[in-house]
This record gives C-alpha cells, sequence and structure tokens, in this order.
C-alpha cells in the first residue's frame, strides 16, 4: 500500500466465515501505525443480520474508526461514519483484481491518493 501511507494491509477471514480481518501494520504521515479492522454485516443482539457491510477499525495510537463499504461493479467506497459521509474512500479495482487505486476524501480538502497492490 502505498500513497498517505505505507505499509503492509493483510487480510483473512474470522473462523465462520461472517467477518474479514483486516491487520494493519503502516507508516502514515511520518509515524508508525498498527491496527485491526473487524469488517460484516451487523447483527445486533435479537435482531436480523443488517443490509450494509460495516467495520470498526481500532489502532495503536487508541484510535476507534466506523465505516460502511460500498462495492458496486469494480468500485469500492468506505465511507466514514455513516454513508454518504463527506469523509470517504473511493478506489477502483483493475480488470484482474490485483490493484485498487483511489482516494481518502476528507472534509476541508484533506486528504491523500492510494494504490493497493494484491501480493
Amino acid at each position: 500500500m502505498t500513497g498517505g501511507a505505507e505499509g503492509t494491509v493483510r487480510y483473512e477471514w474470522m473462523a465462520g466465515g461472517f467477518f474479514l480481518l483486516q491487520h494493519v501494520d503502516l507508516v502514515q504521515f511520518g509515524r508508525p501505525v498498527t491496527g485491526m479492522e473487524i469488517i460484516g454485516n451487523l447483527r445486533p443482539f435479537g435482531e436480523p443480520t443488517g443490509p450494509d457491510v460495516a467495520s470498526r477499525y481500532y489502532d495503536s495510537q487508541g484510535n476507534t474508526f466506523d465505516y460502511v463499504y460500498e462495492l458496486d461493479g469494480d468500485t469500492l467506497t468506505i465511507w466514514a461514519g455513516a454513508k454518504d459521509s463527506p469523509a470517504y474512500f473511493r478506489g477502483t479495482f483493475t480488470p484482474d483484481g490485483t490493484t485498487m487505486t483511489g482516494d481518502w476524501i476528507y472534509p476541508g480538502g484533506g486528504g491523500y491518493s492510494s494504490t493497493m497492490t494484491r501480493v
């Protein structure tokens, strides 16, 4: 992964196949960051499984971030917080699925470009 952050992001399915685990080992804006994100459909106690793919991310700096994932064809949008948030990532997969390029957009003009390559 390169862009505003450089390093390695690894994915694995949690036992049962309901949740995807993301393990992050990056240098972001000059600072080392390790983290973990749990991605999947929410199913609150006693309720049916929800339609959105949501996540919560935890990192070594004490941050917790919530996201909603949306895949439309070869375009992935990751909304920070809730769908239609002004902070989001939007990227496109190459036809062979090995690379994604996109941008994190932050309100007020911030953000960074990113290229992710499957190894």
